[in-house]
């Protein structure tokens, strides 16, 4: 079976075919060390449901589960690193069966490394990253800047970025901006569209920013 294409419709419709995880991993070594970096951040503006997502979240919580194994994290740290990992990646899809595929295998990945490594004191609010790759991995056209679920809105993208104490910032930016669509001075440099209060990473959710 090839595992390139869903359907020949698919591919006609939207040009749609998934690169296999040899090529993703052979292309992902060519900026390897970016890759182990737990606060580079990476955009797949055609992510599709994660091939190269997944690979790159495996490699950033591989750093994390060897500094716990080699106890340079605490469980706490460790947590706060892994919600840090996860939250540089980004992903901008049009098909909506794509685009939840892909929220939910960085979501497995995430806490099937974190189930494994804690067992029973595994926090229910950590698992909560999944709101963070709801924010994270977009229903939207990379082309037109907007999203595609009817809204008819701007893509916007959520930066986050620790300040300390585990809390982070949440700062988000209009698609639009951020690939040079307007002058800027790089990414995260243009005055956001909202920002909001500092929140510790165990709070990142949809209650904290008032969405429920």
């Amino acid at each position: 079976m090839d595992t390139q294409i869903k359907s020949r419709d698919r591919v006609a419709a939207h040009g749609e075919v998934f690169t296999n995880p040899r090529e993703v991993n052979a292309m992902l070594d060519l900026v390897k060390p970016e890759t182990e970096r737990l606060d580079s951040r990476f955009l797949e503006p055609a992510c599709g449901d994660g091939n190269f997502l997944i690979e790159i979240l495996r490699r950033k919580l591989a750093i994390c589960e060897n500094r716990v194994r080699s106890k340079q994290y605490t469980q706490l740290q460790y947590e706060e690193n892994a919600v840090l990992a996860i939250s540089s990646i980004y992903g901008i899809e049009l098909l909506p069966d794509n685009a939840e595929a892909c929220r939910q295998r960085l979501l497995d990945c995430f806490t099937e490394q974190y189930r494994n490594l804690f067992k029973s004191k595994c926090k229910e609010t950590c698992i909560e990253a999944r709101y963070i790759l709801s924010k994270n991995i977009i229903l939207g056209d990379a082309l037109t800047y907007k999203r595609v679920d009817g809204s008819g809105e701007w893509i916007h993208i959520c930066e986050w970025s620790p300040v300390g104490d585990g809390k982070f910032n949440r700062r988000d930016y209009e698609f639009s901006y951020l690939i040079g669509e307007y002058e800027s001075d790089g990414l995260f440099s243009d005055i956001p569209a909202f920002t909001y209060a500092p929140v510790h990473f165990l709070k990142i959710n949809a209650k904290t920013y008032g969405e429920q």
